[in-house]
């Protein structure tokens, strides 16, 4: 990695809180339902009915509130109220006012990279709310360039690549989705390192193990600086 000029992190999940939340708001939707469904059968439609609407909503809590209702109405036959509907609103309007919460690390990480490599966030989600977010974290200024992506794929990431005028092999991507923020750079010929989060969403997993040279993986990012 000695020719490293640009350092990209996820946002969601690497640098701050994010599935918990999901997951968390996916409870008390599930509770909501319990006239309709069981717990089991509101988690199994919400999933099918957000991966249909990803190319149409894409990532965020937004997206996620969309499929909430769209779920809702599934499941209780259109039967839903309007005063259910908007319980439904205001979970996801709870979501978009949760505090900024760091993973353990952070800060000391960007601190010592920042001024020896270009710091960039690459993530997906809503541009609205990943502004707001990383407004609210205090670490906007370690930041060379933002960039929200509708999707992260070779052809996305190829992109910004270019838009940073640099080379593949001069990029490091560093997040917890081995979908999203290490596989689609390594096929690029670029480097990943992956720092898993305790939760993951399940459209994120990858089963198969990964062989490469350009890869590494750690239990916390504090173990970054020891890479580099």
């Amino acid at each position: 990695m000695n020719d490293i000029k640009v350092i990209g992190f996820d946002a969601d999940d690497t640098l701050w809180v994010n599935e918990t939340f999901f997951r968390e708001t996916e409870k008390e939707f599930a509770n909501l339902l319990k006239a309709y469904a069981e717990t089991d059968e509101v988690y199994r439609i919400l999933y099918k009915v957000e991966v249909a609407n990803m190319s149409i909503y894409g990532y965020g809590i937004k997206a996620f509130v969309l499929s909430l209702i769209e779920t809702a109405n599934l499941i209780s036959g259109f039967r839903i109220t309007a005063r259910e509907t908007d319980q439904i609103i205001q979970l996801g309007k709870e979501m978009l006012n949760k505090p900024v919460e760091l993973l353990e690390g952070v800060e000391e990480v960007l601190q010592k990279l920042h001024g020896h490599y270009r710091l960039i966030v690459a993530t997906k989600g809503d541009l609205l709310d990943q502004e707001r977010k990383l407004k609210k974290s205090g670490l906007i200024d370690y930041f060379h360039h933002i960039e929200v992506m509708s999707d992260k794929t070779p052809d996305t990431y190829k992109n910004l690549i270019h838009h940073l005028d640099i080379q593949s092999g001069q990029f490091l991507m560093i997040g917890n989705s081995m979908k999203s923020d290490i596989l689609p750079v390594i096929e690029l010929g670029g480097y990943g390192i992956h720092v898993p989060f305790h939760t993951t969403w399940h459209h994120e997993v990858v089963s198969e193990p990964v062989e490469s040279e350009n890869y590494r993986e750690v239990v916390r990012i504090g173990e970054v600086l020891d890479i580099l």
